[in-house]
């Protein structure tokens, strides 16, 4: 078994063990199960697949990254949430709000930081939409 650990900026958002992950990494989705090797990588936005005895739970992430060290996968992102708990109106919607205020800011010269922030909303936006069509 493995013990697998996502945490954002709010907290720990899920915790469980399981059998299996599957992590989207800048190289492709990688699969780990109980012995891997040490691994630290870069998450991309996409789903996070964890194997249950009772099935598998997707979960949406934003970017950011995974360590793998003995039989512990923790993931730090900058959002995740489960596939059931996503509404894709109110992600539409998010989506479309995060790129308006986008165009305004760069149309205004804001703060880099500023545009960073919700250039992360949008993308997670698209992120979860995306994995919720796929479930």
């Amino acid at each position: 078994m493995l013990t697998l650990e996502i945490v954002t900026p709010e907290g720990k958002a899920y915790t469980k063990e399981v059998e299996d992950v599957v992590l989207p990494t800048a190289e492709g989705e990688i699969d780990i199960l109980p012995g891997h090797q040490p691994l630290i990588t870069v998450i991309e936005a996409g789903e996070v697949q964890a194997g249950t005895g009772s099935g598998r739970e997707f979960l949406a992430v934003d970017k950011g990254f995974a360590r793998v060290l003995g039989d512990a996968v923790s993931v730090l992102t900058e959002g995740a949430i489960d596939v059931a708990e996503i509404d894709l109106s109110q992600v539409e919607e998010a989506q479309k709000r995060a790129e308006e205020a986008l165009e305004r800011a760069k149309n205004e010269k804001m703060d880099p930081a500023e545009i960073e922030k919700l250039e992360a909303v949008a993308r997670f936006a698209i992120a979860q939409q995306l994995v919720k069509k796929r479930r």
